[in-house]
């Protein structure tokens, strides 16, 4: 059989290809400067809370000179304090981020805090004749947190298994656990009689309080399990599209129960460093830092949205707040003030926030 005529190769010389054309490499085209100006924004919005900080430092630095002649920033007192400042509400923030990210909220946590700091001082109060003083701490603080535990599991399976909107049902969790603290606590604040608990929340190692070693050290395991464990990126998949994160295998009621106990468990181990500073316990203990600690969270550049967040934000954020309180007081402006500054910080977040997805094209609901 004879080849066809479109089979055969053409007579004469072949083609040959433009001066220049075939020896060039392959040229990468210069990237947008708008993809450029673009990263450049995402970065800026993204250390929002770290830019907020360093500000907050800088004007009181500058208003602590111009007003007393002194300093705010460095002075090892003022650092103390702030952090003191930023212990409890950091660690209720640290749970609350783990909810954010997945596109929920937890309104329960101030009262479940203060529901565990005064189960903790009744315990402590209990064990420690017989255990003594060390071993009363470690009982009542084991028993404080797991009670924090059982209405966060109550959060997790309403959210996960009955389908209750988070909000409503945390918020309704907030007032059966205050009601709780409540009676447990005689509607009084519960003293604890425990010289080595005294010691925790108020002691000092080198000079740096117990209470702040705990906190970092508490922190930076919450860290790790968000950035570093399948619990942490799958907590990330659902806040980003729970459909996409259930297709793909994840069981989302199973994480969204353990979530809430994960976060409850921040909230009585809270309770326990609040008992622990001021060696007695209360049942409004968290009342006001549930603000506080939601308002940590976006300060940091969670997105109520979900699906975005990092714990070290959050501790920017806690860090923001906590200079708000005590650089206000340290010039000696009226506290009120501490309110109006943090409820405008948190709006600035929200619009960068905002204004950050529609940037890089991501969906806000109207």
């Amino acid at each position: 059989m004879t080849a066809s005529a479109t089979d055969a190769p053409l007579p004469g010389p072949s083609p040959t290809p433009a001066p220049g054309l075939a020896s060039a490499p392959h040229v990468k085209p210069e990237a947008d400067h708008a993809d450029k100006a673009k990263t450049l924004l995402q970065r800026i919005a993204d250390l929002r809370a770290w830019l907020f900080l360093l500000a907050l430092a800088l004007g009181f630095e500058g208003w602590a000179r111009a007003e007393f002649g002194g300093t705010f920033i460095f002075n090892s007192f003022n650092i103390q304090s702030i952090a003191i400042f930023a212990v409890a509400p950091l660690i209720l923030a640290t749970g609350q981020t783990f909810v954010i990210i997945s596109g929920g909220i937890d309104l329960s946590l101030g009262f479940i805090m203060g529901l565990a700091a005064v189960v903790a001082a009744h315990v402590i109060n209990y064990a420690t004749p017989g255990l003594g003083l060390p071993m009363g701490v470690l009982v009542g603080t084991l028993v404080a947190v797991l009670v924090a535990g059982i209405p966060g599991f109550i959060n997790g399976l309403l959210v996960s298994r009955l389908r209750v909107p988070p909000f409503i049902g945390t918020l309704g969790m907030f007032g059966v656990a205050r009601g709780v603290a409540f009676l447990l606590a005689g509607g009084t604040t519960v003293p604890v009689s425990n010289s080595f608990f005294a010691t925790i929340g108020n002691g000092r190692i080198f000079g740096v309080p117990y209470i702040i070693l705990i906190t970092a050290a508490f922190v930076l395991v919450m860290h790790y399990i968000l950035s570093q464990t399948r619990f942490g990126q799958h907590n990330y998949a659902i806040g980003a599209n729970v459909q996409a994160a259930r297709r793909s295998g994840i069981d989302v009621k199973s994480h969204l129960l353990r979530l809430y106990m994960l976060s409850a468990f921040c909230a009585g181990l809270a309770g326990v460093v609040y008992s622990a500073r001021f060696n007695a316990g209360a049942a409004q203990a968290g009342e006001p830092l549930l603000l506080d600690c939601v308002a940590a969270v976006v300060i940091g550049g969670a997105s109520l949205f979900g699906g975005s967040g990092t714990i070290l934000g959050t501790v920017a954020g806690a860090f923001v707040i906590a200079v708000i309180q005590y650089g206000l007081v340290f010039v000696n402006v009226e506290p009120f003030w501490q309110f109006i500054s943090v409820g405008i910080v948190i709006i600035i977040s929200v619009l960068i926030d905002q204004a950050q997805r529609r940037f890089s094209g991501g969906r806000i609901d109207e």
